[in-house]
């Protein structure tokens, strides 16, 4: 199982460039989506001067994906689910519940756009043989970690459960320990371009 990471648009909070990437993994089953980043500018989010890079300006094919997992519902992670309307995407219940109830969580009508097929999951979930889901609170308690199983340690997507590196070095929150706790062998973050490694003696 091999995982990519595919830039797909950038955020300037304070001037600083922070990258925002979706990441695949393509299973012998079926090819995954691990959140789908956003596709439209919106005045909610105009504070933090984005840009876009879509996914079908990068030659990738939409239609190549047959699972969607997100990490949460954040605007940055689900603004790009409209495109996989009809596909099953993977979400932990609580996410789900708290980013339809809660104010000011996301762009709402970016979480239900028509069409979307949410499998709520309740816990630790194997989506395909070999990559799990495990809930990972911290960045909300609805977050959830995904496990890629590999012959010299697990690769997780960790979504926003870690930041930045210094997030895993010095895990603090569960989700955080909780990827420190599986040993792996990188770690890929949805607002780094490459994986986080361990330091190895």
């Amino acid at each position: 199982m091999h995982v990519t990471a595919l830039r797909v648009a950038e955020l300037r909070p304070d001037g600083h460039v922070m990258p925002v990437c979706v990441h695949v993994v393509d299973h012998p089953a079926g090819r995954i989506l691990v959140d789908t980043g956003f596709t439209a500018l919106h005045p909610a989010v105009a504070d933090m001067d984005p840009s876009l890079s879509p996914l079908k300006d990068q030659g990738f094919d939409i239609g190549s994906v047959d699972i969607v997992v997100n990490t949460h519902l954040h605007f940055d992670h689900c603004g790009g689910n409209h495109l996989f309307a009809g596909k099953p995407a993977y979400v932990q219940r609580r996410e789900l519940n708290d980013a339809r109830t809660q104010e000011d969580y996301t762009i709402p009508e970016w979480v239900d756009p028509p069409g979307m097929n949410y499998v709520p999951v309740d816990g630790e979930f194997e989506v395909l043989p070999g990559v799990r889901l495990l809930p990972a609170p911290g960045h909300t308690p609805g977050s959830q970690i995904v496990v890629v199983e590999g012959p010299h340690g697990p690769t997780v997507i960790a979504g926003d459960t870690a930041v930045w590196f210094d997030d895993l070095d010095n895990p603090r929150t569960e989700g955080q320990q909780l990827v420190r706790s599986l040993n792996p062998q990188q770690v890929w973050l949805a607002h780094q371009l490459e994986p986080w490694r361990p330091n190895l003696p």
